[in-house]
């Protein structure tokens, strides 16, 4: 059976073959947890209750909105270095480092919480994978970590600001 690995595509972009399968491995898995992330502030709007219910459903919606154009780039990044993106909803599932969404959630505090925790995590992740890509040698994927690293800290501020004060 064939598996990712067996599939890296000629490229000419000038990164060796063992740090591409790495940046690809790496790219794949953040591609993951984005994607979990993604849905999971969706699950947070469809399903938070309570009297901030209006505007805690823009907010998650916008989490979400700003969150899924990554999904898109990280997997296009994969391609680019030439391997298989794996981004479909269950490989996604399988791979996610990210903890499963509680169903028990239902106050606009349960959903802020459980999407501040998923979104510091997500960036916690990008971290460490901005630094792995550096070391890697290519200063393009990691720059790309670095955009999704800003724009999820802005969201995380977003959803805090709820919590604080």
């Amino acid at each position: 059976m064939a598996t990712v690995a067996d599939k890296l595509f000629k490229t000419r972009i000038d990164i060796d073959e063992s740090a591409r399968e790495q940046l690809i491995d790496l790219l794949n898995q953040q591609l993951a947890d984005t994607f979990d992330v993604f849905s999971q502030a969706k699950q947070a709007h469809w399903n938070v209750k309570g009297s901030d219910f209006f505007q805690l459903h823009e907010l998650f919606d916008a989490v979400a909105d700003a969150i899924l154009p990554f999904v898109d780039m990280l997997a296009e990044r994969v391609t680019t270095l030439g391997g298989v993106a794996t981004g479909t909803v269950r490989m996604a599932a399988k791979a996610s480092k990210q903890k499963e969404y509680p169903l028990d959630a239902t106050s606009g505090k349960d959903h802020l919480e459980n999407v501040r925790d998923r979104l510091a995590a997500l960036t916690a992740s990008n971290r460490k994978a901005i630094e792995k890509s550096g070391d890697l040698g290519d200063p393009t994927t990691e720059d790309l970590f670095t955009e999704v690293s800003r724009t999820v800290d802005l969201q995380l501020y977003f959803v805090e600001s709820h919590l604080q004060g």
